[in-house]
């Protein structure tokens, strides 16, 4: 029927991906490879295993894949203070590119001519895996099952595994979520379910990750952390990977109520979608990183970040993470962040994030200039006349010559 021999699928072990093994198997008549890819989700990822293997499947992936998570998507991105549509931190969409790399890697160590994901035609996953796995690997084949087959819902997904002996108990004992979720270190996501209504608040014990901030403790929590060219690479003194560093953030945060988000975002699709997001560690590395920033970077340079930024942050969720523009702005990015060391003191307090401290070897504060004492004549303030007057000339110009504002 096609000429398509093996298939690299990214395979969670779930209803959606294991009907998918079965279907590639009856569609596309080849072998399927599984990929499952452990970056912090928080569950166990080796029973998929075991579901791989009843489906048949010969060739199994199951890869550790957090730290390089974390040091080379999380941390890159967090050096440009991303946020898309002034809210959302990324963590679905930075996860993507990787798991894009790893399809590919996969499907030249084993000769496969095609790769197979479950993300449905109406979502910004189809575009960021694809995306990814054509800059990677031009002439790759792509198989995306939820825009072939008439299998629409959970109801025919579960007759498909009932007339072919599909095993369906994916929930390992625990009740089943009325939410589609997506989880790794950096955060995780709902959608469906009751929240595809934007005027319906969030039900208290969807959250996973954190207590809410009614609940969070009465007392203060301090952190200090310290930053090597713009990444966390120590908390309280003690040095850790960035992986741990994340996973510590999150734990801390999430026990203070800090990492709650509710938006309707637009999807590159275009469409709007309700979701809300937990990203505890991210929350607090936002305005700690930015800072840090604040006492190293020159003023020029940072405005030029921030500008940048909301370009930068429209490639991530929109899957160009592997374009030549993105790397480009990296790159830029990077070379700022030489002198972006230093160490941050961080508030955690009921849902808040406060600095209340910075300081670093490479600071461009300088107390002797920008003092309210005596400043010794390190700073004449009859310098500012001239500098006033020449920024205000075109506009003075433009009053004598009958344009006043008023």
């Amino acid at each position: 029927m096609s000429d398509i021999n093996k298939v690299v699928l990214a395979y969670s072990g779930g209803l959606d991906t294991s009907v998918i093994v079965r279907w590639l198997q009856d569609t596309y008549n080849c072998e399927v490879v599984t990929f499952t890819a452990d970056i912090g989700q928080g569950e166990e990822v080796e029973p998929a295993r075991a579901k791989a293997e009843a489906l048949g499947v010969k060739e199994i992936y199951i890869d550790d894949l957090k730290e390089e998570f974390v040091r080379d998507f999380v941390f890159p991105m967090f050096r440009a203070n991303t946020i898309y549509e002034g809210e959302y931190l990324l963590g679905t969409s930075i996860a993507r590119p990787l798991i894009a790399k790893r399809l590919i890697e996969i499907a030249n160590e084993t000769g496969a001519d095609a790769i197979s994901h479950g993300a449905t035609g109406k979502g910004n996953d189809q575009v960021r895996f694809e995306l990814g796995a054509y800059a990677l690997k031009p002439g790759i084949k792509v198989i995306a099952p939820w825009r072939e087959w008439d299998l629409t819902s959970r109801e025919t997904l579960m007759a498909y595994c009932a007339e072919r002996n599909i095993p369906v108990d994916y929930s390992g004992g625990k009740k089943k979520s009325p939410y589609s979720m997506d989880a790794n270190l950096l955060h995780i996501s709902y959608e469906g379910g009751m929240l595809e209504d934007p005027w319906t608040e969030a039900e208290g014990d969807m959250w996973r990750w954190s207590v809410s901030p009614e609940q969070a403790p009465d007392q203060a929590t301090y952190l200090e952390l310290t930053y090597r060219g713009g990444d966390i690479v120590a908390i309280d003194g003690q040095e850790m990977s960035a992986a741990t560093v994340l996973a510590y953030l999150n734990k801390v945060g999430g026990a203070n109520g800090i990492g709650r988000l509710d938006i309707v975002e637009n999807r590159y699709v275009g469409m709007k979608a309700r979701g809300c997001y937990e990203t505890p560690g991210g929350t607090i590395m936002m305005p700690a990183h930015r800072a840090m920033e604040s006492i190293c970077l020159d003023r020029e340079v940072a405005h030029l970040k921030d500008e940048l930024m909301p370009k930068y942050a429209s490639l991530v969720y929109n899957g160009y993470w592997w374009s030549p523009e993105r790397r480009m702005l990296q790159a830029a990015i990077d070379e700022s962040q030489h002198f972006v060391n230093g160490v941050v003191r961080v508030k955690l307090y009921k849902g808040s994030v406060t600095v209340v401290g910075r300081k670093s070897d490479q600071s461009l504060f300088d107390e002797s200039i920008a003092t309210f004492e005596d400043d010794a004549g390190a700073y004449n303030q009859q310098d500012a006349e001239g500098f006033i007057k020449l920024n205000a000339l075109r506009m003075r110009i433009a009053a004598d010559k009958g344009r006043s504002p008023l």
